[in-house]
């Protein structure tokens, strides 16, 4: 895990240059031939950028099928990418070749999923699920060392060193995450990839597990890449935001200037769909229309079917994500077009 000193340097611990992910969802060979169909190319992710700076959340936020979660298993090594870089710690994750160099890159990364229901083997005890990464990474030897550190990595999350001899299925939803949580923190990492983590739990229990994760991350100092749907979760975890569609970032901006500032039109239409519990009577616009196809993506900037003001160019030309003066990124040609003058 990091230590303060490394806190204090400048370069970030993940950097994302470039990155595309395609997938190849063609029908088989010999049915394309029989029925004269070209090959379908689905471009989940298309040539984003964003970093991660040591001690910070990142979070992603867009609707489904937006390229999120894709992005989560692009970097923790899942899926490999089409094209770009992922340079963790400044070191290209590609340029590794040796089998002990991409070991230490994996125990400095970890991933707690979205259903802690399915990512938890049903035929493991607790302390197997949980002592997992120790036994893999070498971090300890001797069964007393791993079962002492099993109980603490449980007491960490709130559990008992007891439930370690109980299966999965005798905890509940937040019970579970919370051993997810503790398997993620068992190799000792730096950086942790959190795709939807509080999405399958009961609204009363998300805080508990959002508040826990934010004190490991304090205590720890961790870094986190945090996949979310819930623009709520994410005002409550995040440093800096990317607003994903359609497989592009349409805006990145520190959390505040996202919720408190927005500028690309959909950021706006998203955070129109947050309730106003306070009822203070404000105009909304929630998003209409369906996202396009990924597969036959519009022409212009992807988002102009759904916008409330397209123009030609927007039909056009793909904006491109921008950098204005106060660091915003944002892609939308009316808003570059406005910051030129």
């Amino acid at each position: 895990m990091a230590t303060p000193d490394q806190l204090k340097t400048n370069t970030p611990l993940l950097r994302v240059t470039g990155l595309k992910r395609y997938f190849d969802v063609s029908e088989p060979l010999l049915n394309r031939l029989l029925e004269g169909k070209s090959r379908l190319i689905l471009k989940a992710v298309i040539g984003i950028d964003f970093k991660i700076n040591r001690g910070q959340t990142f979070a992603l936020v867009g609707e489904s099928g937006c390229g999120k979660s894709t992005v989560a298993n692009l970097i923790v090594g899942l899926y490999q990418p089409t094209a770009g870089k992922i340079e963790f710690d400044g070191i290209d994750v590609a340029s590794l070749t040796s089998h002990a160099q991409m070991a230490l890159l994996r125990r400095r990364m970890a991933m707690i999923f979205q259903d802690p229901y399915a990512s938890l083997n049903p035929r493991w005890r607790v302390d197997a699920i949980v002592g997992e990464p120790i036994r893999a990474f070498g971090l300890l030897k001797g069964t007393h060392a791993i079962s002492r550190r099993i109980g603490e990595l449980l007491t960490q999350v709130g559990l008992s060193p007891a439930d370690g001899e109980k299966y999965p299925h005798e905890f509940s939803g937040g019970q579970r995450q919370r051993i997810s949580i503790a398997r993620a923190l068992a190799s000792e990492p730096d950086f942790i990839v959190c795709d939807e983590p509080t999405s399958a739990l009961d609204v009363s229990v998300q805080a508990q597990i959002l508040n826990l994760m934010k004190n490991l991350q304090k205590k720890f100092h961790l870094s986190y890449l945090f996949i979310s749907h819930d623009l709520a979760v994410v005002r409550h975890m995040a440093d800096r935001v990317g607003v994903m569609y359609l497989g592009r970032l349409c805006e990145v901006a520190p959390v505040d200037a996202i919720f408190d500032s927005p500028l690309h039109p959909y950021t706006r239409l998203l955070l129109d769909t947050i309730p106003d519990v306070e009822m203070t009577g404000r105009a909304t616009q929630p998003v209409a229309g369906e996202i396009p196809n990924p597969i036959d993506p519009p022409s212009g900037c992807a988002f102009h079917p759904r916008c409330p003001e397209p123009t030609d160019k927007c039909r056009r030309e793909d904006p491109g994500l921008t950098t204005l003066d106060s660091g915003v990124q944002v892609a939308c040609h009316a808003i570059s077009a406005f910051s030129e003058k």
